[in-house]
């Protein structure tokens, strides 16, 4: 356990959060439930308050921060906030000359494609995401009983970014870096991981109640390439949060082969996207899981019946295993009225919850 956790402050007590009950595999009082992505251009709120604010500027405003994760809470009776941030942050953080440009994503002025590069990545230190963990106390402050969810990049995804240049649909300079020289690739995961882990451990010091690890781009990857060349540095960082007292939630995309190797990796909590319907993904994880997801987020667009019918399929699903979170199978579409995401919320909360 590293000084930054061990000195942090007493963890808040939330004895009847339905989100972390889940997340522990108890029986909650409601199915629980949040969207990722649920902070965001959905909102109007939203976008009134970000209008002329850069999303890296925004990403360090600590009041703005709050806000922004505060607004779906109050829109939508969720039942965890997630903090407003992004992957990249303690990349830019660290000194990465990097900036998240409009319609495009995360954009690296230096892609990292040898070991000198590797070398030259500047290393993150727990204060240079003060902005961040500032803004995770003013939240503790402000949610009362909802829990915080803190989120990092995982390793494989991050590196994807910085050795592409940018976000990139077929991963080929990543792969071939991966398959060409597995020394360099190792020794930039095991940096990337390191830095990811210092991000949670300053979140989870700040107060944060569970974190997630997002793999975002590991679906682009076989079993046996996750295995050998991404899950040991994904496990680096869950497995050094083992201690730190809060659920560990690991979620990809396209990651229906992967799914029995993220829970290796440390996850307490496995997201599963819509791709994998939540009873085969139980059946592929074992009866003891705890499952997160996984509605469709283009069925939000469908109308009530549709939205209200496929909501209940997945509960109903999810129910084999030892605890599910609701939540869709990724991100809250920008074009997504947020009144059906608030009747969507008031109809998983009237289902049963548990086996």
């Amino acid at each position: 356990m590293t000084d930054l956790i061990t000195s942090a402050a007493p963890r808040r007590s939330l004895p009847s959060a339905p989100f972390l009950a889940a997340a522990r595999g108890d029986t909650p009082s409601r199915v629980p439930v949040w969207f990722m992505r649920q902070a965001g251009r959905s909102l109007p709120e939203y976008r009134a308050l970000r209008a002329g604010t850069g999303m890296l500027a925004a990403c360090f405003d600590p009041e703005m921060v709050r806000e922004i994760t505060l607004q779906p809470v109050r829109r939508h009776d969720v039942d965890a906030a997630i903090l407003f941030s992004d992957i990249v942050v303690p990349l830019v953080a660290a000194g990465v000359d990097l900036d998240i440009v409009a319609g495009t994503g995360p954009v690296v002025a230096r892609p990292v494609r040898s070991a000198a590069d590797v070398a030259a990545l500047p290393v993150l230190d727990a204060e240079q995401v003060e902005p961040v963990a500032e803004a995770v106390r003013l939240l503790t402050a402000a949610l009362g009983e909802t829990p915080l969810i803190g989120f990092a990049g995982a390793p494989f995804t991050l590196a994807s970014y910085l050795v592409e240049g940018g976000p990139s649909r077929n991963h080929e300079r990543t792969k071939a870096l991966m398959y060409a020289d597995p020394e360099t690739w190792h020794a930039l995961l095991d940096r990337l991981a390191d830095t990811a882990l210092t991000f949670l451990r300053a979140q989870i010091a700040a107060g944060v109640d569970a974190v997630q690890l997002f793999d975002s781009w590991a679906g682009a990857l076989s079993l046996k390439d996750y295995r050998e060349f991404v899950l040991p540095h994904s496990a680096k960082v869950l497995g050094g949060l083992a201690d730190a007292g809060v659920p560990r939630i690991h979620f990809g995309v396209g990651t229906a082969a992967l799914l029995g190797a993220m829970r290796e990796a440390g996850a307490d909590v496995v997201g599963v996207d819509w791709r994998t319907p939540l009873d085969e993904a139980v059946r592929r994880l074992g009866p003891d899981a705890v499952v997160q997801g996984n509605l469709d987020p283009a069925v939000l667009f469908a109308g009530d019946d549709v939205v209200r019918r496929e909501a209940a399929r997945i509960v109903e699903e999810g129910r084999g295993a030892r605890g599910h979170i609701f939540n869709l199978g990724h991100g809250v579409l920008p074009d997504t009225d947020p009144d059906v995401i608030t009747r969507t919320v008031e109809f998983v909360h009237g289902l049963t919850p548990g086996r």
